[in-house]
């Protein structure tokens, strides 16, 4: 069984590495106390490819696969979550929804631009009454011939402000449940769109998550991604792939925790001796390690198995379960570990531990990854050995 990386997945991880630590920390506390928008440095990213990653070069993306991408999301979210989400969704949900189901047209519109990061996308999914009950939509997509008129309201949108383009989730065949369910292209700019005031978030606070509603807007019906109806089946195979994405941050979060963590065991002095040669900080710092990397085998295995064609919809369910509960517990006792200093902005833990809690939420909530692995083991699909299908 190989367990190595590719030289040129270990020049992504540095590369994402070096852009974390020299690019993004330093105003990363700022952005993250006054909800700044972190506009340039997704710009910055766009140029440096990681908004493409999952992209084929013959629309301007990277090609660099699933686990160089989840290496990237790792390094990015050591230091700045609200960067790191709003590349998940990118390449997660919006890039690779429309590579593998848009039309032709539709990717030669598209993703050029949202490869280079020049327009940044969104997902549009939840609803006031729609949230872990995906199949609850009251966004309707009325069919009007030759185009959609489309109308409701979507919640906690990441990038709803900055988008230049949604992917709605709307009903179009109310008695037809989630068969009648459609996944459509509208553009920022069209006629009717609105969104609302920013969310004044725990975590995550520079990035922009929103309302957006939408009144009487007219959408060709070349707009839709793939077949009349296939919205519902569309948004949970993207989402499948979007846990990879999720499980990645809570891994960053959770190895930028501990990296601290360690960093000032060896620095801060108590009794003589550096904190981390004490066994009750020694042993904390161990059980994080021991996380840290069960966790970093489930998210790999789980990028592994989408790059190599394997089903993974369990593997990812159950590495984003994992990372984003070792997420929490790690952010706390990085804490601890730094005392009454990680208590402050300064020493950057008090910020992760504030991020660790979304992942736990968004992209399905622990409670539903656990259902998704509850319905998998009853169906007889159980967690497979590497190598079979």
């Amino acid at each position: 069984m190989e367990f190595g990386l590719t030289e040129e997945q270990l020049m992504i991880q540095k590369a994402a590495r070096d852009f974390a630590q020299n690019d993004l920390k330093p105003g990363v506390i700022d952005r993250d106390s006054h909800k700044k928008h972190p506009t340039e440095q997704l710009k910055m990213m766009g140029e440096l490819g990681f908004m493409g990653m999952l992209v084929s070069a013959d629309y301007g993306g990277t090609e660099m696969g699933t686990l160089a991408y989840t290496l990237a999301m790792e390094e990015i979210s050591k230091v700045d979550n609200s960067c790191s989400v709003c590349m998940s969704v990118q390449n997660s949900l919006v890039c690779a929804g429309i590579q593998a189901y848009a039309s032709e047209a539709l990717k030669q519109k598209y993703l050029p631009k949202l490869a280079s990061g020049e327009m940044i996308g969104a997902f549009c999914l939840s609803e006031p009454e729609a949230g872990s009950d995906a199949t609850s939509q009251r966004t309707t997509a009325e069919d009007k011939g030759d185009h959609y008129i489309i109308n409701g309201t979507k919640n906690w949108i990441t990038n709803g402000k900055h988008a230049g383009v949604y992917i709605v989730i709307a009903q179009t065949n109310p008695e037809l449940k989630h068969r009648g369910i459609n996944a459509i292209l509208v553009d920022a700019d069209a006629e009717g769109v609105t969104t609302g005031e920013l969310e004044d978030k725990l975590g995550i606070r520079s990035s922009d998550t929103c309302s957006v509603m939408f009144q009487d807007v007219k959408v060709p019906k070349t707009n839709r991604i793939g077949d009349e109806g296939f919205g519902f089946k569309f948004a949970m195979k993207v989402l499948s792939g979007g846990r990879i994405g999720i499980a990645s941050q809570a891994l960053g979060i959770a190895g930028g925790a501990y990296e601290l963590a360690d960093k000032y065991a060896k620095e801060r002095k108590a009794f003589g001796k550096p904190i981390g040669e004490h066994q009750a900080i020694g042993f904390k710092l161990a059980e994080m390690a021991t996380q840290i990397e069960a966790a970093k085998l489930l998210v790999y295995r789980a990028a592994w198995l989408k790059d190599n064609g394997m089903p993974y919809d369990q593997a990812a369910a159950m590495a984003k379960l994992y990372a984003s509960d070792i997420a929490q517990t790690i952010t706390n006792e990085a804490i601890q570990v730094h005392g009454g200093y990680g208590y402050v902005k300064e020493y950057h833990v008090e910020r992760l531990m504030r991020d660790a809690k979304i992942t736990q939420i968004y992209e399905g909530t622990s409670e539903i990854q656990k259902l998704v692995i509850s319905r998998n083991i009853r169906k007889g699909n159980l967690y497979l050995p590497v190598g079979e299908v």
